[in-house]
């Protein structure tokens, strides 16, 4: 096959293992220049390898590795490794900024230094790093930037648990944005993120033993790295799913990937167990990709009760009410749901309707499924703030209406 990337230099945060290294390695088999941009110069107590071990591997498998410690919170590291990568191989072609750190902690568990920690590394280190590798970059034939960072998602669920993980992880992809729009025509900047839990040692900590079998394999990802970093420099600003890209590459079997193939996967952060929707972003040359979420339909009281709804629907309740409502729910089971009570027949069910919604109403889960089986009004969940309605009132008192009449089915 011909190499794509024989030649050109990567400069990767975090390459020393996993992910950051499993791209490096990947590079490597065409012949490329991997700046291994890592703090781990000495074998870790827990975690294995090191800039220098990587540097064997990346070596071995046909690449020039130049190891780099790089604690990407100290930006003077970050300036003498950019210049050190120039130096020995005349320029930089890519930036991978795959350092990240984590702390799944609520608001009052998450230690100062945590939130630091994590505002440095995933925020700060991904913009510092890009802003010393661009002057470099813009003089690469194909330059691309890609961020480990996930599409935004603004449903309060991924929030609620781990605020300050989750505002750092969504600063890179903001990097993302600003830097696609800034450096359009020059520079491709993308985001990659997995759909499921990938086998890192990361994994391991937060998930414990066992917790592997439900992961795939850092491969993965580096094949999808790969897809988009030998695309043309136009393919920017997109937010990539690592399978709905390769699905469109033509691979088929991702039992490889595996860790235990046919054993149900983790879905990954940030992303709602919703279909892929078939919602696109497309980069300047026409390119699309998938940026939808997820696994399936969510399954719960609240799917329970829309599959109630559904069955309970009549041409009786389409002709009286003739209205189209939208839910945004919170929590457990959360998302975009609907109830269609104006076109032909009537139909409800999981995403956004097949017309724009009359009355959007926003409330959390739990509430939608109290209020849908009569434990809690209507009227009373909107005058304490549980629920939040926009557009027409009147329609959404139709909807009371026909609850009363539900709620002994539900």
């Amino acid at each position: 096959t011909f190499r794509k990337l024989a030649g050109c230099t990567l400069f990767i945060t975090g390459a020393s293992r996993g992910i950051g290294k499993a791209i490096a390695l990947k590079a490597a088999k065409d012949g490329a220049n991997i700046v291994i941009a890592a703090k781990t110069a000495e074998p870790h107590p827990t975690l294995p390898g090191t800039i220098y071990t990587a540097a064997e591997e990346i070596e071995a498998a046909g690449g020039k590795a130049l190891p780099c410690i790089v604690n990407v919170r100290e930006e003077q590291q970050i300036i003498n490794a950019v210049e050190k990568a120039v130096k020995t191989f005349g320029g930089i072609d890519i930036l991978v900024n795959n350092a990240s750190a984590i702390s799944l902690t609520g608001t009052l568990e998450t230690a100062t230094k945590k939130v630091n920690l994590m505002m440095d590394v995933n925020v700060r280190g991904t913009y510092l790093t890009s802003k010393a590798c661009l002057p470099y970059l813009r003089k690469s034939k194909n330059p691309h930037i890609l961020n480990l960072s996930p599409p935004m998602n603004l449903n309060p669920m991924w929030f609620k648990n781990h605020c300050a993980y989750t505002i750092s992880k969504y600063g890179m992809s903001m990097c993302v944005l600003g830097m696609a729009e800034e450096f359009r025509g020059e520079v491709a900047v993308n985001a990659l993120w997995p759909k499921t839990a990938i086998h890192t040692a990361a994994m391991d900590m937060l998930g414990g033993a066992g917790i592997e079998k439900q992961c795939r394999k850092t491969d993965i990802l580096a094949d999808a790295a790969y897809c988009i970093l030998t695309k043309p420099k136009t393919f920017t600003g997109n937010f990539i799913i690592d399978e709905v890209l390769l699905r469109e590459e033509g691979v088929k079997d991702f039992d490889v990937y595996a860790i235990a193939p046919g054993h149900p996967l983790i879905p990954d952060f940030f992303l709602d167990k919703k279909k892929f929707s078939g919602s696109q972003q497309e980069g300047a040359d026409g390119a699309k990709v998938k940026t939808e979420s997820a696994a399936a339909t969510p399954s719960g009281p609240v799917a329970e009760t829309f599959r109630v709804i559904q069955g309970a629907v009549t041409e009786e309740y389409v002709r009286s009410t003739q209205g189209v409502f939208q839910f945004e729910l919170s929590g457990d089971g959360g998302g975009t749901w609907y109830i269609d009570l104006k076109n032909k027949g009537g139909s409800a069910g999981f995403g956004k309707p097949p017309v724009t919604a009359d009355v959007v109403m926003s409330m959390s889960s739990a509430d939608f499924v109290k209020m849908f089986t009569g434990k809690l009004k209507p009227t009373l969940a909107f005058m304490t703030g549980k629920l939040r309605i926009k557009g027409n009132m009147a329609l959404a008192m139709k909807l009371e209406k026909m609850l009363s009449q539900l709620n002994s089915k539900l």
